[in-house]
């Protein structure tokens, strides 16, 4: 028991500190001393006393007001990850996008895929979990209020419900596993390099295929010693200096 009084007191402790070194950045951002406000917030990551969009978000803020284009989209891109389709995140990671030098389009998914995307990336994997829990707990109650009624027309009304229940159940679920493979396979990764090239094959040596620059966003697909296989969102495959990139998983 004093132990665990312990580590909620660290715990609490820690809290209270990572909050006080956030707001500490806030206001450092605030008087527009940005690279100080970096600082403090790098410490907090660096010490995983804290680990939010709203920290990140506002790192990037601090990294695209000092014109640092790839820091800056790389932690509006890890804001994302902890909190998907963040209207304010995505809008500030657009403007940031304008001050890279490559225009690499980007080809949508289409028809049913499109539909499945949409849908599942409404909640991350996580949420999802928690709605399935909650939609269970809801069957579970729905069954008890079956097996104990005593009435025909009441019976009937909870197995319909359970049945309900029971089909949300494996939306939700399958939703959740379906969002968790997404996160899982997906590798984003930001270019940091000035420029660096892509070639056909990870050889030193080999002819670019094509130059990226600051900024770029690719996918890894592959990793091979000091190279990674990439994707840019046009479709375009090559390899590339794992150094000239940072994933932000």
């Amino acid at each position: 028991m004093k132990n665990i009084i312990v580590y909620i007191f660290l715990f609490l402790s820690q809290a209270f500190l990572a909050q006080n070194s956030f707001d500490k950045g806030n206001a450092l951002y605030q008087k527009g001393q940005y690279q100080e406000a970096i600082q403090v917030y790098e410490s907090i990551i660096k010490d995983g006393s804290q680990h939010s969009s709203e920290l990140y978000f506002n790192l990037g803020n601090c990294y695209y007001k000092l014109n640092n284009v790839a820091p800056a989209i790389y932690h509006y891109e890890k804001a994302l990850v902890l909190k998907p389709n963040d209207k304010e995140t995505l809008n500030n990671l657009k403007f940031a996008k304008k001050l890279t030098i490559d225009e690499i389009k980007e080809i949508p998914k289409v028809g049913f895929a499109k539909l499945l995307q949409n849908f599942t990336g409404v909640f991350s994997y996580n949420t999802w979990a928690l709605i399935s829990v909650g939609i269970a707990f809801a069957f579970l109650l729905s069954f008890i209020g079956y097996y104990f009624s005593r009435h025909t027309l009441s019976k009937r009304i909870y197995f319909i419900i359970m049945f309900v229940f029971i089909f949300t159940l494996l939306i939700t679920v399958s939703a959740g596993t379906s969002e968790k493979n997404q996160y899982d396979n997906d590798r984003p990764a930001i270019v940091f390099a000035e420029s660096c090239a892509v070639t056909n094959e990870p050889k030193k040596g080999e002819p670019a295929i094509l130059t990226l620059h600051e900024g770029a966003k690719v996918y890894v697909l592959q990793s091979l010693a000091n190279w990674r296989k990439i994707e840019l969102t046009d479709g375009t495959e090559g390899w590339i200096d794992a150094s000239a990139i940072k994933e932000v998983k």
